[in-house]
């Protein structure tokens, strides 16, 4: 069966289609709620309450654009949901935002190490630095997606960057990739 074809029955509630749904793309999906969430636990209850945010919602997909895309959307939505109304956010003038860059050299550092740490980074910086730098928001759509303001984005991103420049520069934790482990 064609996506399109489980769509419409998606859209028709066949507990068959959720299912294979479910199984096509949970995988895509809890990986965005891991990017989002404290722990596995927290990320597995993000990805439950997306995929019933997605079956409640899916007749407002009007089959434009990516299909995928709108379900990323959503379960970013429902993962960001958490944590509006908690007002995590630090608020600073934008003139005390120092920019800071971290460079990385893909090809040394592990990516379970560095999905670790920025797992590890405050909630407020997390969300920030994911949806700014891995899901490539503009600092006034993250603004916007965590009702704050786009100076508290800017800020927050700067804090979450210098911490992780910091563990990388710090850390007592190998982790480097090692030749002969790759073998």
């Amino acid at each position: 069966m064609g996506l399109d074809q489980l769509i419409k029955k998606c859209k028709k509630k066949n507990p068959q289609a959720q299912e294979q749904l479910y199984r096509l793309f949970s995988s895509k999906l809890f990986s965005i709620c891991l990017k989002y969430s404290n722990d596995y636990s927290s990320a597995e209850d993000t990805l439950q309450d997306a995929f019933i945010t997605i079956f409640d919602k899916i007749n407002q997909y009007k089959n434009q654009g990516s299909f995928e895309g709108w379900l990323k959307r959503v379960t970013i939505n429902t993962a960001l949901q958490k944590y509006r109304k908690q007002k995590v956010f630090d608020i600073i003038n934008e003139e005390q935002i120092e920019e800071i860059e971290i460079e990385v050299n893909e090809e040394e550092i592990s990516l379970d190490y560095l999905l670790k740490i920025i797992q590890q980074l405050p909630e407020r910086y997390r969300l920030v630095f994911n949806l700014y730098v891995l899901d490539g928001y503009s600092h006034k759509e993250v603004a916007e997606m965590l009702d704050i303001s786009i100076g508290t984005s800017k800020s927050n991103l700067a804090r979450a960057r210098n911490i992780l420049k910091e563990k990388l520069e710090h850390s007592q934790e190998p982790y480097f990739q090692s030749i002969e482990g790759q073998r």
